[in-house]
């Protein structure tokens, strides 16, 4: 179990600032009258202590609270414009913002958690002792604001009054960071205090820049002290490094969900988003997915896009249902290969004006535009991208093309101004009725573009059995990865006591409407179907297809075949919608892309229930679904061969 306000308060130690009289003295002599006004608004002592002992640590030289006041963040915004965080782009209120070369991608092997002694933590986690971070934290963010402002910005992870929004402070010294969190949370400093008695917790994020050095970076840390959620961030600006509202307080509300709300709520690394079904009906889905494994462009595909990222998930007592919110209100997405063609709503805010967009680490060209690779235009024949002046073919000192824009490059903008974001149901208190529980990855040789779990412990398990082709999102990762429920690289404790929560939840008898759980995979390749080549069997715009069956499946309105992993479509339900996409969907190309081969399935199986068998406290029910599923998969190909057609499936299921 995890043990809160366990050890040394490494914030409140560095800082030294006791009680409210002593930060009373502090904000005096720190903050100007206008804020001062605004920090007397603030009652919660836990939270103004804080504050107190995030100025006397970092000593910056100002301090500006940041109200819900447009006024406030359209001075940030000039700030971030005069110090060149921020630089404009042709279209009006677009802007470009460089990272350190060296800081385009989390660092994960700087990212760690604080751990007490004898802490459990999850077993592919970072960790460092408590008394290292406190000695690294003294050392290196005492001071480190002199010659800054303090930006402290009051904002909450989900809709105001929602049961699984959770309230946050944002301390950063870098206005990119801060405008971007303005796009991405909402501003609650008027009820500020009534959100934290509500939810009974706030979390606490200090981030600094310092001296923004690329020789700085190699002596980064990210921490995440789970005992006092408080995220330490210095010497780095790349959102998912420093934006600790995203994915540092997105682990503390996982160990939240895990340890102190067990059959009453999640915290998920999922989209959410709506499909409109026949006579009109809504059906929404969560959705789990590595970064950069397609999210976004899964999430936009809804006729009603509530959340591309992060899904706050509960039980409502009340219906019997399972709910969702988004904990953000904008968009932190990635560009390379976003077009026209896959991704319409997106472009549009991209290519016009109309809405705020901060771009993050692609090319701008001579015409103050901003491009990345795979945006569907002419190649420029220069400009300036996260390495400098460029052109095509050029090339880095060791003989390495530099491609036109960083494959982690990023657009930062509102939710509300994509077209078919649905604010009144994201902002519902509410949340949205869950029917459909997605879990896909970057698989390009196993499994099929759609399968149903025949049981929730089986759509457990589809979560658990995530792997996924590392991506551009996390600096120095390679090969083919472990995903457990593509949310593994954000779960503090033990992967035992997450997946057990995960089995009571959605085994809960509270749940009257149980959602369907289902895999989805977009990325088999013509290579592993019987062909040459990485070429994809599919294409972005298949995803509606995929999503659009699982909507049928999900209110009755489609039969299916079984399997020994789950149910799959039948080839005239997905014929009639690929027609509604206009697009041939010929009988062979289902045959490929929803024959079994056995093998590779297998070994996926193996690979999972080896790698869970080291783990601690894993429930036993998981290798009991990966036993009965090898042996009926193994009696499969004992009768039809190592390849199984999907007739040869259905002949089975009789």
């Amino acid at each position: 179990m995890l043990e809160l306000m366990k050890g040394v308060d490494i914030l409140a130690d560095v800082g030294g600032i006791a009680d409210l009289a002593a930060a009373k003295t502090l904000f005096e002599s720190k903050l100007d009258d206008a804020n001062l006004v605004k920090i007397k608004t603030i009652k919660n002592e836990d939270a103004l202590l804080k504050i107190a002992n995030a100025i006397a640590m970092c000593d910056p030289d100002n301090v500006f609270i940041i109200t819900e006041s447009r006024d406030d963040a359209a001075y940030v915004k000039e700030q971030s414009l005069k110090t060149g965080e921020e630089k404009k782009l042709a279209i009006k209120n677009h802007t470009i913002h460089y990272d350190l070369p060296e800081d385009q991608g989390r660092l994960v092997k700087q990212t760690f958690y604080i751990v007490n002694e004898d802490e459990d933590i999850s077993s592919i986690a970072k960790k460092e002792s408590r008394a290292d971070a406190h000695a690294y934290v003294k050392e290196n963010m005492k001071g480190i604001m002199k010659g800054l402002t303090m930006y402290v910005a009051f904002l909450n992870r989900g809709p105001i009054g929602a049961k699984a929004s959770i309230p946050a402070l944002m301390i950063t010294s870098s206005t990119y960071v801060q405008t971007s969190g303005d796009l991405l949370y909402r501003n609650v400093f008027s009820v500020f205090d009534a959100e934290v008695e509500r939810c009974g917790t706030f979390f606490t994020n200090i981030h600094s820049q310092g001296t923004n050095r690329s020789e700085d970076v190699p002596k980064a840390k990210i921490y995440m002290d789970r005992s006092w959620q408080t995220c330490y961030s210095t010497f780095c600006t790349y959102a998912g490094n420093t934006l600790l509202l995203k994915k540092g307080n997105h682990r503390f509300a996982v160990d939240r969900a895990t340890y102190f709300k067990v059959e009453e709520e999640l915290s998920e690394h999922m989209f959410i988003t709506g499909m409109t079904g026949p006579g009109g009906r809504k059906t929404y889905f969560a959705g789990a997915a590595p970064s950069g494994c397609g999210k976004t462009t899964t999430a936009m595909v809804g006729t009603d896009f509530i959340g591309d990222d992060l899904a706050q998930i509960w039980i409502d007592d009340a219906t019997g249902t399972v709910r969702a919110i988004n904990p953000e209100c904008g968009i932190f997405g990635i560009l390379e290969d976003v077009n026209e063609a896959g991704d319409p709503h997106l472009m549009v805010r991209l290519r016009k004006e109309g809405t705020t967009v901060i771009f993050s680490n692609v090319l701008v060209d001579e015409n103050n535009k901003p491009r990345w690779v795979g945006d569907g235009e002419e190649i420029p024949a220069k400009g300036i991208n996260f390495q400098g002046e460029w052109s095509p073919g050029r090339k880095t000192a060791d003989g390495k093309n530099v491609p036109m824009s960083h494959p982690n490059s990023r657009c930062t903008l509102l939710c509300e101004s994509i077209d078919n974001y649905n604010k009144e149901a994201a902002e519902s208190s509410d949340g949205v009725h869950i029917q459909v529980v997605t879990y896909s990855g970057r698989d390009s040789d196993t499994m099929p573009p759609i399968w149903v779990a025949k049981s929730m412990d089986e759509g457990v398990a589809i979560g658990a059995s995530i792997v996924s082709a590392a991506t551009a999102t996390e600096v120095g990762a390679v090969g083919v990865n472990r995903q457990p429920w593509a949310n593994a690289p954000f779960i503090p404790g033990a992967l035992g006591d997450y997946m057990d929560a995960q089995f009571r939840f959605f085994n809960s008898g509270k749940i009257k409407n149980k959602p369907i759980m289902a895999g989805l995979n977009y990325f088999l390749t013509e290579g592993a179907r019987g062909g040459e080549g990485k070429k994809l069997l599919g294409e972005k715009k298949d995803v509606k297809v995929w999503l659009g069956w699982l909507e049928l499946r999900a209110n009755g309105d489609a039969e299916a075949i079984e399997t020994p992993i789950g149910y799959i479509p039948m080839y005239e339900d997905l014929k009639k919608l690929f027609d509604g996409i206009k697009k041939e969907y010929p009988k062979s190309l289902y045959s490929k892309q929803f024959s079994f081969y056995i093998d590779n399935i297998v070994a996926r199986i193996d690979l999972q229930n080896e790698a869970f068998r080291k783990d601690e406290r894993i429930p036993e029910k998981i290798f009991e679904i990966y036993k009965t599923q090898k042996a009926a998969l193994l009696k499969l190909k004992e009768k039809y061969g190592p390849v199984v057609s999907v007739e040869q499936l259905a002949e089975a299921a009789k």
